[in-house]
């Protein structure tokens, strides 16, 4: 038994272990189920250890048999070596092992390329599954100090080109960018996938952006898609959660639809990016608490920047539009959100961002009146329907007015 691929990099790397994977040589499915390993493979021998319940794998091997990330044929008998399975893997880094005894087996030059900061694709069979396009990506996202082999990009290039990127089925897209998005630089994901043609095919309206002027008074980056990868990264320095990070990356694609007679100034495009936000969501299967936050930040982002120069009655509107009053808690990501689109700007970096503290107090303020005490004093006054609704909604304007004065 060997510990095999990114615990191993991991643990040459110094950095904390994750989840430890484990390959076994020599066996048989039958063995493994009488020493008490739970089976748990659909495609190929996978079972879990009885008592510290981490995954071990027969070795195998694998043969190509049809478009995508579905298509392939395995074989895992006792007679596939170690090495053989170390070599179907996709980059270097992962296709070492060690032994019980601490000896690192290393037959394809992880441990040199891990020492160059080199991402490098293992052999010829990379091309042979597109969803490694994508990890490789998010492990540039992840070790920022690496770098993609020349070799390595040209033949992700080729696999764009050959259109094995458009068998990817949509939830294994998401899964990988969802991931992507996670780690410590985002945007090194994305630029990646831009610069091998990826982005093109799998995330075109984000693709668009890239080359579409801004204000430079605004934006002294000027290009959206260098703004974008500035407010993902903002995102991830903020430590926020995926359903912000994905409205972060999604909040400005409207930009890319801007009739280019008005260039630079992009008016309305956040209704554009609420139009071009559905079909997106719909194609990758977002979940619903992302593509919920995702239309939300894409139609008010530039509502909540301009809420320090509105009054009571505006922020109270700007409230209601939000569901403020029942999704709190997607009310305060959609200021982590804009936050990160206001401070992921050239020299914007350090800005504190006015607004967020203030929709916060107002939101507070707001949630001190009692829904049910207006509404009783309002039906004491004979009023009825939309009345009500009305008295409720000033009681909330005056509460925000007397927590904000400057807002009245």
């Amino acid at each position: 038994m060997f510990l095999v691929g990114g615990a191993v990099r991991d643990h040459l790397l110094g950095r904390p272990a994750g989840d430890r994977d484990w390959v076994v040589v020599g066996a048989t499915p039958e063995q493994m189920g009488a020493a008490g390993y739970l089976p748990v493979g659909r495609d190929f021998p996978v079972f879990l250890h009885p008592r510290t319940r981490e995954e071990y794998a027969l070795a195998r091997i694998e043969r190509k048999t049809a478009p995508g990330y579905h298509g392939f044929a395995f074989r895992a008998d006792p007679g596939v070596t170690l090495e053989e399975d170390l070599s179907r893997r996709d980059l270097t880094l992962n296709a070492m092992a060690m032994d019980a005894d601490g000896t690192l087996i290393d037959p394809c030059g992880g441990q040199a390329d891990l020492h160059d900061r080199v991402l490098r694709h293992v052999g010829p069979a990379f091309v042979e599954d597109p969803v490694r396009i994508l990890r490789l990506g998010r492990f540039l996202a992840r070790f920022t100090d690496f770098t993609v082999a020349p070799e390595t990009l040209a033949l992700c290039r080729e696999m764009v080109l050959a259109g094995e990127v458009d068998a990817l089925v949509p939830e294994r897209v998401w899964q990988e960018l969802a991931r992507g998005l996670m780690e410590a630089s985002p945007s090194r994901m994305f630029r990646f996938l831009r610069e091998c043609g990826a982005l093109a095919r799998l995330l075109p309206e984000v693709d668009a952006l890239f080359g579409v002027p801004q204000r430079a008074e605004y934006h002294p980056e000027i290009d959206t898609g260098v703004h974008l990868m500035m407010v993902l990264d903002m995102a991830a320095r903020l430590q926020t959660a995926l359903p912000v990070r994905f409205a972060c990356l999604t909040h400005d694609l409207g930009k890319a639809t801007t009739p280019a007679d008005v260039l630079p100034r992009h008016i309305d495009h956040e209704t554009r990016s609420v139009a071009l936000l559905g079909p997106l969501v719909a194609r990758l299967r977002v979940p619903v608490d992302c593509k919920e936050l995702a239309e939300v930040v894409a139609r008010e982002h530039g509502n909540v920047h301009r809420s320090t120069t509105l009054d009571a009655a505006a922020l109270v509107r700007l409230m209601d539009r939000c569901d403020a009053w029942r999704r709190a808690e997607r009310f305060e990501q959609m200021l982590q959100a804009c936050e990160c689109d206001a401070r992921g700007r050239l020299g914007f970096e350090e800005q504190v961002y006015a607004s967020a503290p203030r929709l916060r107090v107002a939101l507070a303020a707001a949630q001190q009146v009692s829904s049910a005490e207006v509404s009783a004093r309002a039906l004491a006054r004979g009023l009825k329907g939309p009345d009500i609704g009305r008295a409720l909604h000033q009681a909330r304007v005056e509460a925000v007015a007397a927590a904000v004065p400057s807002a009245a």
